[in-house]
């Protein structure tokens, strides 16, 4: 009796006998025919090619390319490895930046923002700022990186600028404050007067504020990014409008909202 069960080739190759099933159905291995007693034997033929299809297979050679690529001549069937090993390097690039991605997510803010901005953010402590300041302004500089990216360098630069001037350390987070005022409250206007002549009588601090506007194609992307967080007809909200409608009187240019 020659040959074995189709169990037994399943067991030589190292597949379940539903992947040999599987490989004849897909045509990559003929299927035996059957002896006298009924039963499929697999020769050494047999054999031989299930062990090159599960090679390849585990390999990563997509099943579909299989049967041509066994069927190929010698030099055909080299070129075609090599272009199985290049898709394989690009596959194996893609999961490595994918798992530096998660690498970084775990680490947090460095999976979103370049080493500037997180930086920047672990000084925020030390200047007085809060827990919730420091994530209004993580949040903030994530939409400016994904609004307004080939502007974002610019901004972090005017930034580091700006937070050795003390000055501007108090005003910051007087605003920081904003979001425990009501509307009306008188501090929302001096506020709004001591922003706007600071930003005047510093340009270089007046480019966080309106920098970004000169890299988008409307005004919709500078709204999401300066306004984010507000509340309508907030403090917040009120001092934004006040600072804008001041500085628009000195003829600087801020977007208005449903602008282009």
């Amino acid at each position: 009796m020659n040959g074995v069960t189709i169990g037994q080739a399943a067991a030589f190759v190292g597949v379940t006998i539903k992947t040999v099933r599987h490989y004849h159905k897909l045509r990559l291995v003929a299927e035996p025919e059957r002896d006298v007693s009924g039963y499929r034997r697999y020769d050494s033929a047999a054999l031989l090619r299930l062990v090159q299809v599960r090679t390849l297979a585990a390999a990563g050679v997509p099943l579909a390319d299989i049967g041509p690529l066994l069927d190929s001549d010698a030099e055909s069937f080299a070129d075609s490895l090599t272009d199985i090993e290049d898709q394989l390097d690009e596959r194996i690039n893609e999961l490595i930046a994918r798992r530096a991605t998660l690498r970084r997510l775990a680490a947090g803010d460095r999976a979103l923002l370049p080493e500037r901005a997180v930086d920047l953010l672990d000084g925020m402590p030390s200047l007085g700022f809060t827990p919730t300041d420091v994530t209004n302004a993580r949040e903030s500089f994530v939409l400016a990186k994904a609004l307004v990216p080939e502007g974002f360098d610019d901004y972090l630069t005017h930034v580091e600028q700006a937070v050795l001037d003390p000055k501007f350390i108090a005003l910051s987070k007087r605003m920081a404050e904003v979001a425990s005022w009501a509307p009306d409250d008188p501090r929302v206007a001096e506020l709004a007067q001591d922003l706007a002549a600071h930003y005047l009588e510093n340009p270089e601090h007046l480019k966080i504020a309106t920098g970004l506007q000169a890299h988008t194609e409307t005004a919709t992307r500078y709204q999401l990014i300066a306004h984010h967080g507000e509340e309508p007809d907030s403090a917040a909200a009120r001092l934004a409008a006040l600072v804008e409608t001041s500085l628009r009187s000195a003829g600087i240019q801020v977007p208005r909202p449903h602008s282009t």
